[in-house]
């Protein structure tokens, strides 16, 4: 998948980075041109998760070292949640600690229990610079979660210990997207 138009959309779908790739393990640098690259920034980010089936994405996942992400994800009273967030900060995570599976675009074909926050406060500004709030509860949360991890540098793996790590990290070792 190289950079190439999805039907019905104004954005590219862009190459995804995956597990391994430095951008996706290095804190993300603040947003500070609202311009119009960062307009498209977010209209290919969306592009891209909805060629890739996913729920979120993070702006490093695509190669860019920016704090930006977008998500489509629903909760677990399947409420649909749609929306970007520039400069986000994580402000709450709270409520019961679940573990639950986890998957990540960076890792295709992946999944392990990982532990989550079942409640996530997260606070930014959309693309064009105004303030936003956004609460998650349930699987919405443990993707508000997974998406500020990703901007600090951390994937999933990360999270995890034991036996649950080092089954994902062999099974990334041993998949065709590593080589």
């Amino acid at each position: 998948m190289r950079n190439r138009p999805i039907p019905g959309s104004s954005g590219l779908v862009r190459t995804m980075s995956l597990l391994g790739d430095p951008v996706l393990h290095a804190p993300c640098e603040p947003v500070s041109d609202f311009g119009l690259g960062l307009k498209q920034l977010i209209e290919d980010m969306f592009a891209t998760m909805y060629a890739a089936q996913g729920v979120g994405l993070a702006a490093n996942q695509v190669g860019v070292g920016l704090r930006v992400f977008v998500y489509d994800c629903p909760d677990d009273e399947d409420v649909r949640h749609l929306g970007h967030i520039v400069n986000p900060r994580l402000v709450e995570a709270d409520g019961v600690t679940v573990r639950g599976p986890e998957g990540c675009l960076s890792l295709p074909g992946l999944e392990a229990g990982t532990l989550r926050h079942d409640r996530a406060v997260v606070e930014g500004t959309t693309a064009d610079g105004e303030q936003v709030r956004v609460e998650g509860t349930g699987f919405f949360a443990r993707c508000l979660l997974h998406e500020c991890d990703h901007l600090e540098g951390i994937v999933y793996p990360d999270r995890l210990t034991g036996r649950r790590r080092a089954k994902v990290l062999r099974a990334a070792a041993r998949a065709k997207w590593m080589t």
